[in-house]
């Protein structure tokens, strides 16, 4: 009897060692992986879009930190939990961003004192410069840390009293959007009168011409190349000169004759689209779409983001006598130019020029002063950043890189925070209706039909 119950004990013991140690185990294995998970926070983003992960403008600026960035988030202590989502990932881009929580109720006078006026308030410090997110996203939360680095703003000027597109214009047609979009990355905006004096104002950064729809007078003219000969940078936006109907366009030959000048010369053509791609998204062979790139530093990020260009026209690139031209890039193999523009009806003839076709370009005057090089793009379309397309695909990338580009700001140079995308079915009336007819008759008779096979099983 003692030696069973002495075998028992013995049993009892080694159950309660092994108890112990795997206790030990488990207790040492949760640990080391809380370790783990708070010291080296990842996620794995699943959404097609990548809806939760940084853009490539944020990594790339998050990498190229000299200075450490504080961000403060004011808000109540309950409201912490959604704006930790994206914070933290700001967070475990750079040891050098910081990311702060605090409680705008437990702390007041702190409030007070920091300029916090309501909840939800976020505060990025950089050195001694201080800026304001306008609201919990990827875009103003960037666009206040490029704010605080960059210093000042920059100023985008927009010619206006030739017919351009106006950035009060809040149509389809006008450029409104633009100047949001422009004022969110850290620009101001103003018009420039050429008509009234014909004169760059020194606060200009870039110089944007937006479709002009009516000839530029000489003095114009001379302003705009004095502007870019002396060092300054400037945005050329040009539609094809179109003679019919309503839509009348005029060839603004002195304007012309300067670009040729310094390189790209705009051919008077319109350039269709015969690939079909553009009836995806509901458009014509009058939206020509690109969706490859050279390397220049505007579009090297571009990857395969796909840009449309409507009612374009093609550039021939050359050599001026102190420029240096880059092309920037070209349509598909299945397009077109065609040069009958005084009739809306699409006529191909033999004397059309075949594609790929450039579309835009970009080039260095060098002006041989101290204060730099000027600086240029021309682009054969200027209805691809007007607010009707402006949100298609790449277009608003495209033309911030242009922009940052121009002021020399190539570090901003990528793709811009991600907006929800707005993914549809788009289905054909053949497709409706065989959809139509499956779900209101083919699938009940299936039913119909299974219940009755049982009945005639348990008859």
């Amino acid at each position: 009897m003692a030696q069973n119950t002495s075998w028992l004990k013995a049993r009892q013991t080694k159950f309660a060692l092994y108890a112990t140690v795997y206790t030990l185990i488990v207790i040492g294995v949760v640990a080391t992986v809380n370790f783990l998970a708070n010291r080296y926070n990842k996620s794995y983003d699943a959404t097609k879009s990548k809806k939760f992960t940084l853009s490539d403008q944020t990594e790339k600026i998050a990498k190229n930190l000299k200075q450490d960035v504080k961000i403060t988030y004011w808000d109540k202590a309950t409201a912490f939990t959604g704006a930790h989502d994206l914070l933290d990932r700001y967070k475990n881009l750079s040891s050098k961003i910081d990311v702060q929580y605090e409680d705008v109720d437990k702390k007041k006078t702190a409030a007070i004192a920091a300029g916090v006026k309501s909840y939800g308030t976020i505060f990025v410090n950089v050195g001694d410069k201080h800026e304001e997110a306008k609201s919990l996203t990827e875009e103003e939360i960037t666009g206040a840390m490029v704010r605080a680095m960059k210093g000042g703003a920059r100023m985008a000027c927009f010619v206006l009293g030739s017919g351009e597109h106006s950035i009060a214009d809040t149509d389809r047609e006008g450029y409104s959007g633009l100047k949001e979009l422009l004022e969110k990355n850290n620009y101001k905006t103003d018009t420039v009168k050429l008509l009234e004096k014909p004169e760059i104002p020194q606060t200009c950064t870039v110089l944007v011409v937006g479709g002009p729809k009516r000839d530029y007078i000489q003095p114009e003219v001379d302003a705009i190349k004095k502007y870019v000969e002396d060092g300054g940078r400037a945005l050329f936006m040009v539609d094809p000169p179109l003679n019919f109907a309503k839509e009348q366009v005029d060839e603004n030959a002195p304007l012309m004759n300067v670009l040729a000048s310094w390189g790209v010369t705009p051919d008077k053509d319109l350039v269709l689209d015969t690939s079909g791609v553009g009836q995806l998204f509901g458009l014509g062979p009058e939206f020509p779409l690109v969706t490859s790139y050279e390397s220049h530093a505007i579009v090297r990020d571009m990857k395969d983001t796909p840009t449309g260009f409507p009612i374009a026209r093609s550039l021939e690139i050359g050599k001026g006598d102190k420029t240096t031209v880059e092309k920037l890039f070209e349509t598909t193999d299945n397009s077109f130019a065609t040069m009958n523009l005084s009739s809306g009806e699409i006529k191909p003839s033999k004397n059309d020029k075949k594609g790929p076709l450039v579309l835009g370009a970009a080039g260095t005057y060098n002006s041989g002063r101290d204060t730099g090089n000027g600086r240029f793009v021309v682009v054969g379309s200027s209805r691809w950043s007007s607010n009707g397309f402006l949100r298609f695909n790449g277009n608003r990338d495209l033309f911030m890189n242009m922009m940052n580009w121009l002021s020399s700001d190539e570090d901003l140079i990528s793709i811009r925070p991600k907006e929800p995308s707005d993914n549809r079915l788009n289905m054909t009336s053949r497709q409706m209706s065989i959809l139509e007819y499956f779900s209101v008759f083919f699938v009940p008779l299936v039913v119909v039909g299974a219940g009755v096979g049982v009945w005639w099983k348990r008859r």
